[in-house]
């Protein structure tokens, strides 16, 4: 039914619709979450930068015990997402129509299990996105391509800064045809410092990590 109500929806915001196509580059890639530790079993998921609502609304159908929040800016996205919420059923996934930064200084701040973030911004952006909304002990799971090196110490620096720690690189192959697919995990071992979130877009103009 979510394939079914993405192939008919009129605003999808991505160029994947037709069904055996979407069923690879959005569900099979978001199901690939799955393997990384701490998501598989999680209660609450934040999926950051939700967008079409990919992978949180897999996720949510993938994980029915699991409450899953959708945290998208554009209120566009956000309607799309509670549409096709609604055309699949999916009663455990809600669309939050905040940035990041004002949810995590809301009621989304340490509450969350796991958090997930697919083809979003750079690594040491979304570790200072999800750092305040992560519990102890709760994981970033970030979806990317090709490794990286520099990506990957910047990221591992502004980890630090913010309470996490990259614990995996794992390589998935989600599907016939998919290469250089990578998810990076990173865990809470320590309160995210007083000071996060920064102010709205700070994290993406002024990025933790670089020397």
């Amino acid at each position: 039914m979510l394939l079914e109500g993405l192939g008919h929806e009129p605003d999808p915001h991505t160029t994947v619709v037709e069904p055996s196509a979407a069923l690879d580059r959005h569900v099979a890639d978001s199901l690939s979450g799955l393997e990384a530790p701490g998501l598989a079993d999680a209660e609450r998921i934040a999926d950051i930068g939700a967008g079409a609502g990919f992978p949180g609304l897999a996720l949510a159908v993938a994980r029915p015990a699991a409450s899953v929040d959708l945290i998208e800016a554009a209120r566009r996205k956000t309607a799309v997402i509670e549409r096709l919420a609604a055309a699949a059923g999916i009663g455990n996934a809600r669309p939050i129509a905040l940035r990041v930064e004002e949810w995590a200084a809301r009621e989304g701040a340490a509450v969350y299990d796991a958090v997930t973030a697919r083809a979003v911004a750079a690594l040491p952006v979304l570790v200072e996105y999800a750092a305040p909304l992560l519990r102890l002990d709760g994981v970033l799971v970030a979806w990317k391509g090709a490794r990286d090196r520099d990506e990957e110490m910047a990221g591992a620096r502004a980890a630090t800064m913010v309470g996490l720690t990259q614990a995996d690189v794992i390589a998935v192959r989600p599907f016939r045809g998919s290469k250089l697919r990578h998810l990076y995990v990173y865990s809470k071992t320590e309160r995210t410092p007083d000071g996060f979130p920064r102010r709205s877009g700070m994290a993406s103009k002024r990025p933790l990590g670089p020397c």
